[in-house]
Parts: structure tokens; C-alpha cells; sequence
């Protein structure tokens, strides 16, 4: 299986919000790592054929996914990142309807719905009205439903959002398992969640990737420039100012700081190992700061 992006973009009005991006995605998972307002979504959405690109084209095995059609959406599994529902459905009832919107046989669909509502940790819920769920429970359902046609592309735009931590944990164990014989594209901007499960992290800034490659191999782009230091508390206030700060934790008479610099911040600080949150501070510094 073949994912191409030949110069994919998306112009609205005087904005662009994709700019020329070229790639090529094979089975595995991809996390595609950005700020709010990078250009993630409408990403996804070019790549689902939800919307058309004013330049370049999606390609799937060598051909153009719009023209593919109906072969194209068998093969696709998505979760936007504005989840729809219907209120008045019960998790069972809304999965064998969005089921048979993809023409899928009545005892399959019943069966594999059966199935993934336990994947998903609602088989006990599966009669409950979906107003009444949690937003983690509403997040769930909507991977399941993403999963029914059994996908060989499926694509997660801010997939954890609304999950708690032991949520997240599990959601990243799932995808693990299915990466095998899969192309998975995992959007966000929470990076602990793309961190260890990514074949491949692509950084997005401005409606372009910036950096693309294994986590370990793009963390050599801020090796060396992370530090472990502690400043005395009457110097915080200005040195926060003028450092790129990872953590930070209070004490007594000081405040234990992880920072990014290209040389040492203070005197005493030592050098640790950087992780990709690391990186992701060092690339959006600039945005994370005017937010």
C-alpha cells in the first residue's frame, strides 16, 4: 500500500493553509505533530477527499483517491476531529447505522460491532444513549466507528482528545497492534501520544512539514542544547523570561528547570537527554509564546 502527497496544497481565500508538501507513507504509523492551526486538518481532509486541493493530488497506489470513489472510501477509516453524533442513538445503534452508510453486510456489521465496542471499552455501554456518555466515551466510539470497515487506511484527527491518561495508554496500545498491515495517521498536538508508537513523526508548522523521520533520528536536531538547572528563586522571574522552559518545579530556595538552549543557561547546568516534546518546544517557542 502507497500514500502519495505530490505537491499538495490548499489555498482559502488569501490564506494558505497547506503549502506544497510531497511524501510518500507505506504501512505504519505516522504522527503528524503540529501547533493548533498548522494545517493538520485540512491535511487529513485532502487525503480523506473531504475537500480538494487546489493544487497537487492524493495518489493511492498510483492512482488519484477523489477519482477512486467508492473503491477509495472501502479502504478508509476516519475520526474527525469534530466528532458527530446522534444524541438519541445508543452506542449499538449508532455503530450499525454508520455501518450500513458503508454498505456493510447486517451479521458482519453486527459482529464487528460487537467486537470493537469491547475494543473500545463500551461493551457494557452499548445500549446507553450516546448524551449520556463522557467525552472520553464519546472519543471512543468514535474510533470504533472509524474501525468497522476494517481500513487500510485510517486516519485519527486529535484522536485522544477528552481521554484520560489511562485512556491515552490504552488508545496507543491499540494502535500498536494494528499497525502491521495498516497505513495510520495519528494527527495532534499532544506529542506523548505519537512519541513511542510512530514509525515516522512528520512536524508541521505553517502548512508544511518541516522535519520528517523517526523520532530518534529528529531528535538529534536539539541533542545537546537541553539542560537540567536550578535557579535561584529571586533570578526566576527574568530567566523565564529569556528561556525556552520544558518544566520547571519549585523548591525550597530554588526552581529546578528543563531547558532549551543552544549553550549552557546558568551556571551549573548540566546536559540531558532531549525527548520530543523537547524538540517540539524548540520548533514552536515562537507560537507557543504570541498564545
Amino acid at each position: 500500500m502507497r500514500l502519495v502527497m505530490e505537491h499538495l496544497s490548499k489555498q482559502f481565500k488569501n490564506r494558505i493553509a497547506v503549502e506544497s508538501i510531497d511524501t510518500e507513507l507505506r504501512e505504519g504509523v505516522y504522527g503528524f505533530l503540529g501547533a493548533n492551526g498548522a494545517g493538520k486538518t485540512t491535511l487529513m481532509q485532502m487525503i480523506c477527499g473531504i475537500i480538494e486541493p487546489t493544487a497537487g493530488e492524493v495518489k493511492i497506489n498510483g492512482e488519484n483517491n477523489i477519482q477512486m470513489g467508492e473503491r477509495f472510501r472501502d479502504m478508509l477509516g476516519y475520526l474527525p476531529q469534530e466528532f458527530g453524533y446522534t444524541p438519541g442513538f445508543t452506542a449499538n445503534d449508532f455503530m450499525l447505522y454508520i455501518a450500513s452508510i458503508k454498505g456493510l453486510p447486517p451479521r458482519f456489521a453486527k459482529r464487528k460491532t460487537k467486537e470493537l465496542l469491547k475494543l473500545v471499552n463500551l461493551e457494557k455501554d452499548a445500549g446507553r444513549k450516546i448524551r449520556t456518555f463522557s467525552g472520553g466515551m464519546k472519543r471512543r466510539l468514535g474510533i470504533a466507528q472509524a474501525l468497522l470497515n476494517d481500513p487500510k487506511i485510517l486516519i485519527l484527527d486529535e484522536p485522544t482528545a477528552g481521554l484520560d491518561p489511562k485512556e491515552r495508554a490504552y488508545f496507543r496500545n491499540i494502535i500498536a497492534e494494528m499497525s502491521k498491515d495498516k497505513i495510520i495517521i495519528i494527527s495532534t498536538h499532544i506529542v506523548s501520544d505519537i512519541e513511542y508508537i510512530s514509525d515516522q513523526v512528520l512536524i508541521m508548522k505553517k502548512g508544511k512539514f518541516i522535519l520528517q523521520g523517526p523520532a530518534d533520528e529528529l531528535l538529534k536536531e536539539v541533542k545537546n542544547e537541553v539542560w537540567s538547572c536550578r535557579v535561584p528563586n529571586n533570578q526566576w522571574s527574568n530567566f523565564e523570561r529569556t528561556h525556552c522552559i520544558a518544566n520547571s518545579h519549585v523548591m525550597k530556595e530554588v526552581i529546578e528547570a528543563r531547558v532549551i538552549s543552544t549553550s549552557s543557561p546558568i551556571e551549573g547546568a548540566i546536559i540531558v537527554e532531549p525527548t520530543l516534546e523537547d524538540l517540539y518546544l524548540k520548533l514552536f517557542s515562537d507560537e507557543l509564546q504570541e498564545g
